[in-house]
C-alpha cells in the first residue's frame, strides 16, 4: 500500500508515447496497441489517464516527433505533462497532478524501457507511490550498437527486476495489460457502471 496517506486512488501515467520516441521501437504497434486498450479500459472505470512528453532538441514542442502518436489521443479533460528529464517527477508538475487527485498507485506504460520508464517508475518508488509496470506496453529502441542487449532482452530485463522490487509500505509489480485492475477511479466507480 502507497506510503502517501489519503491517496488511494490509481491514475494510468502513459510515458512519451510519441511519434520519434516509438518510430523505430521494438514491437511498436503491438505495445501501442495495448497502450490504447489500457487507456480505454482506465477512461471505462473513471480512472486518471496521464500523459507525459518528452521535449528536447530532439523532440521540440510542435514538432511531428514530439507528437503524441496518432493511435493514442489524449482527451482535453485529461492532463498532459511535459518534462525535459528522464524521471518524470523531476521539474514537472506531475505530483501536483497526482496529490490532486488523490493518486498514490501508478500504472505506468510507454517508452523508453530502459531510459525515461526505467527513471519513472524508481521516481515514483522513491516518492512512496504503488507501481504497476503494465508489462506488454513498454518499450525501446534497439542500442545494442552501443553495448545495450538487443531491445526484447531489455523489456525482459526491466520486467524482471521490477517484479523484485520492495521497499517499506510500497508494491511493485508487474502485469500484463489485459490483466492490470485498476482498482477504484476517483468517484469511487470499481468498474465500468
Amino acid at each position: 500500500m502507497t506510503t502517501l496517506s489519503g491517496r488511494a486512488l490509481t491514475a494510468l501515467l502513459i510515458v512519451d508515447a510519441q511519434t520519434g520516441v516509438v518510430a523505430g521501437a521494438h514491437d511498436r504497434d503491438a505495445v501501442i496497441a495495448n497502450i490504447a486498450r489500457l487507456v480505454e479500459k482506465a477512461r471505462d472505470e473513471a480512472v486518471p489517464v496521464i500523459w507525459v512528453r518528452h521535449n528536447s532538441k530532439e523532440f521540440m514542442p510542435g514538432s511531428e516527433a514530439w507528437a503524441i502518436v496518432t493511435e493514442l489521443g489524449p482527451r482535453t479533460s485529461e492532463p498532459i505533462i511535459d518534462k525535459r528529464y528522464g524521471d518524470a517527477f523531476e521539474d514537472t508538475a506531475l505530483e501536483n497532478v497526482l496529490a490532486d487527485l488523490g493518486v498514490g498507485r501508478l500504472v505506468v506504460a510507454g517508452a523508453q524501457s530502459d531510459a525515461c520508464i526505467r527513471s519513472t517508475i524508481h521516481g515514483a518508488f522513491a516518492r512512496g507511490y504503488d507501481v504497476t509496470l503494465a508489462a506488454d506496453a513498454h518499450t525501446t529502441e534497439d542500442l545494442s550498437q552501443w553495448g545495450a542487449p538487443p531491445p526484447d532482452q531489455v523489456i525482459a530485463h526491466t520486467n524482471l527486476y521490477w517484479t523484485y522490487q520492495t521497499a517499506p509500505g510500497r508494491t511493485a509489480q508487474v502485469t500484463k495489460s489485459a490483466e492490470v485492475e485498476f482498482g477504484r477511479g476517483p468517484h469511487g466507480s470499481t468498474g465500468a457502471p
